[in-house]
């Protein structure tokens, strides 16, 4: 009897000390979890402030460039100079000069006047031309135009120079600084809308740089990369899926594959430089040659997604068709490619967004070629958004950095748009089974 007593109290002691040490263990794996929540919580909070930080800081600089610093000025279009046989040829230049000057009748010695002939853009003239151009009436009188400043003026209006601190005067001289004061003074200089920025190419000069050859040339480029790679990839995620036999050389194709889509891009571009310019001798630095680049790059990602696709099209649907009378091509074509094609679409656009912020595979074909003319083909020289970016970011004018932040801004919006719309085509097409 006390054997019996004495082995349920040891029974009991034990059962006590294994809830002692399940509640111990309990309260260590709750603690682990907890910090493992805030470690993630934390990771997820500083990448949120990076990334404020970064769009900030792109904001910041960039959203300036959208607005541009002009000189209103009294032009006498003297029809003396602009005679029907030299409209294309005439120095409008001139024309801006001796209005500047009239505005400032007490400056006197060849130093100062070109001084205040500084404080225009040297390309004013081509956009006083093109004004002329399209209404020769104005010929023979006096009209107001906003004639754009040079860059040095416009980064001291938007306050990013100052005339009290000599590491940032820029290339301005103290006498250049009481010029622009004096036009405030008048209400003759005011920010405008740049609309340059959208209607021109690229140029040396900060305030006659545009962005509308770069997007041009992306346009093009990401057309021949959408003709190329969405039919091949498709068809060659068809293939693998649904006919090709399941042997090594499948195998090997399925790991090359998976291999390129980890491949870095610029090897990409050493190939089209080998391939496509050296061995085939295609136009350097134009949008054909960089859709084939591009081709290259995006075909993994297409194919991996399509795969992925045409794999979650439940097997019920291939043996109901089949078991109907369908061949196998009907099958396919009728039944599971309609049912996987939101998810290709969605994979082809991430795998396009992608080769929108690609700079290092055109650069090896000489995508980064100063371009000024607008491209008006496929064939055409042509540079692209990232490339222009570069280009634009390697320059030493103060001016660029803004311009550098506001193509950054345009490129973003474009990739936030391409895959807001993958999203929207995966939410709306998708099937779940």
């Amino acid at each position: 009897m006390n054997s019996d007593i004495a082995a349920s109290v040891q029974a009991e002691e034990n059962r006590s000390t294994t809830m002692d040490t399940v509640r111990s263990n309990l309260k260590k794996r709750y603690a682990s979890e907890k910090r493992f929540q805030a470690l993630g919580i934390t990771a997820i909070v500083v990448s949120i402030i990076f990334l404020a930080i970064l769009f900030i800081s792109i904001f910041g600089q960039g959203v300036s460039a959208f607005w541009q610093s002009k000189i209103q000025l009294s032009i006498y279009l003297d029809p003396d100079e602009l005679t029907l046989d030299s409209l294309d040829t005439a120095d409008y230049q001139g024309l801006i000069r001796n209005a500047l000057r009239k505005e400032f009748p007490d400056v006197k010695g060849r130093q100062n006047k070109r001084l205040l002939n500084g404080l225009v853009s040297s390309g004013a003239g081509y956009q006083l031309r093109e004004l002329v151009l399209e209404d020769q009436s104005m010929i023979g009188t006096t009209r107001s135009f906003w004639i754009t400043a040079g860059d040095d003026v416009d980064m001291y209006i938007k306050g990013y120079l100052n005339k009290t601190d000599k590491n940032k005067m820029g290339r301005l001289k103290p006498i250049q600084f009481d010029f622009i004061d004096r036009l405030k003074e008048k209400d003759l200089i005011d920010l405008r809308f740049n609309t340059t920025f959208f209607t021109a190419g690229d140029s040396r000069e900060p305030e006659q740089s545009g962005i509308l050859g770069a997007i041009i040339g992306s346009f093009y480029t990401l057309i021949v990369t959408l003709l190329l790679s969405f039919p091949i990839g498709v068809a060659a995620a068809i293939y693998l899926e649904e006919y090709a036999p399941k042997n090594r050389i499948t195998d090997i194709i399925e790991v090359n594959i998976n291999n390129l889509a980890a491949v870095p891009s610029i090897v990409f571009g050493l190939l089209g430089l080998a391939v496509f310019l050296n061995f085939f001798g295609m136009p350097r630095s134009a949008p054909i040659v960089g859709g084939f680049v591009l081709t290259l790059m995006t075909l993994p990602t297409i194919i991996i997604s399509s795969r992925v696709s045409l794999k979650s099209v439940p097997p019920s649907i291939r043996d109901a068709a089949l078991g109907v009378g369908a061949s196998k091509m009907q099958m396919v074509f009728h039944h599971v490619f309609p049912l996987a094609l939101p998810g290709m679409l969605t994979g082809t656009i991430i795998g396009m967004a992608r080769a929108l912020g690609e700079t290092a595979p055109l650069l090896m074909i000489g995508m980064v070629a100063f371009i000024v003319d607008i491209p008006g083909s496929i064939s055409d020289p042509a540079t692209v958004l990232p490339v222009q970016v570069f280009l634009w970011a390697d320059s030493p004018e103060r001016a660029f950095v803004e311009r550098t932040s506001a193509a950054i801004i345009i490129l973003l919006g474009f990739l936030i748009f391409m895959n807001a719309t993958a999203v929207f085509l995966r939410n709306k097409f998708e099937r779940r089974w």
